[in-house]
């Protein structure tokens, strides 16, 4: 169902699009996030320990960046990694200020071992796209993500 807005082609084409947009994000994203409670983890904890598992310690400030939480969120995020044991969090020498998040053994071992079933889930779900589609989507989204024409 698109934009019921009566406005310009512009402005109709817009809304229908980003409609879109929003609506399947969020039906890959229900699909494939319904299984994190199979681990006991919310969308943040997990992204939070996928970033880890996959870059390495990070301060606690580039974590909210990267997972597109706020820093109050971001603290509350990793308070609950911490007290399961799947994160700890040290200052950093340089700056006492900041907190670097390390990775646990156990939080390696839970990310290690549900990754592969995530990453199938993934590609089962876009492979309704041919690879050359998935490209060009990819690109699209960069583009939409970045506000920025090319």
């Amino acid at each position: 169902m698109g934009t019921k807005f009566n406005g310009t082609r512009d402005e109709v084409r817009a809304l229908d699009t980003f409609i879109k947009l929003v609506r399947a994000a969020g039906s890959v994203s229900s699909r494939v996030e319904s299984r994190f409670s199979e681990i006991d983890l919310t969308v943040s904890q997990f992204g939070v320990l996928e970033a880890l598992y996959h870059l390495g310690p990070l301060h606690q400030k580039d974590l909210a960046k990267k997972i597109l939480k706020s820093t109050g969120n971001i603290t509350m995020v990793v308070d609950n990694l911490e007290q399961r044991g799947l994160v700890i969090r040290s200052r950093d020498d340089d700056d006492r200020r900041h907190f670097y998040v390390t990775i646990t053994a156990a939080g390696t071992k839970l990310i290690r071992s549900f990754f592969p079933g995530h990453a199938a889930r993934i590609t089962a779900e876009l492979s309704v796209l041919t690879r050359a589609e998935q490209e060009e989507l990819g690109r699209l989204c960069k583009k939409v993500g970045l506000g920025r024409t090319e």
